[in-house]
């Protein structure tokens, strides 16, 4: 059973910088797709970035373009998601999300293994 466990969460201000990473164990992440979503409080879990299994294709939400970046490290069976320039709605339990196929996706649907969250707050 593939397991995420999110790492590097905290408070930051806003315009500020900060880096989450996922690790994964059991299965094979190699092969894997995987993913970031957050979800902040009474709102709806939303796609932030995605990454195929080769980590040559990314995709983005629309509201962190340009500003996140998403990356893979398969020798460290983890990956990363790099965010400058915080604003104030990114505050939300980021969640690393896997698939069980090689393309990346962008709902949740198109997951099957879940991180327990990263909570982020920026701040004023």
């Amino acid at each position: 059973q593939v397991r995420l466990v999110e790492s590097g969460g905290g408070l930051v201000q806003a315009g500020g910088s900060l880096r989450l990473s996922c690790a994964a164990s059991g299965g094979t992440f190699k092969d894997r797709a995987m993913g970031w979503f957050r979800q902040a409080p009474g709102k709806d879990r939303e796609f932030v970035a995605t990454i195929n299994w080769r980590g040559t294709v990314t995709s983005y939400g629309d509201s962190v373009k340009a500003r996140f970046t998403i990356s893979r490290d398969d020798a460290k069976n983890t990956i990363y998601l790099q965010m400058n320039s915080l604003k104030l709605d990114g505050t939300a339990v980021y969640f690393c999300a896997g698939r069980r196929v090689m393309s990346s996706g962008k709902e949740t649907e198109d997951y099957a293994y879940w991180g327990q969250g990263a909570q982020v707050t920026v701040s004023s």
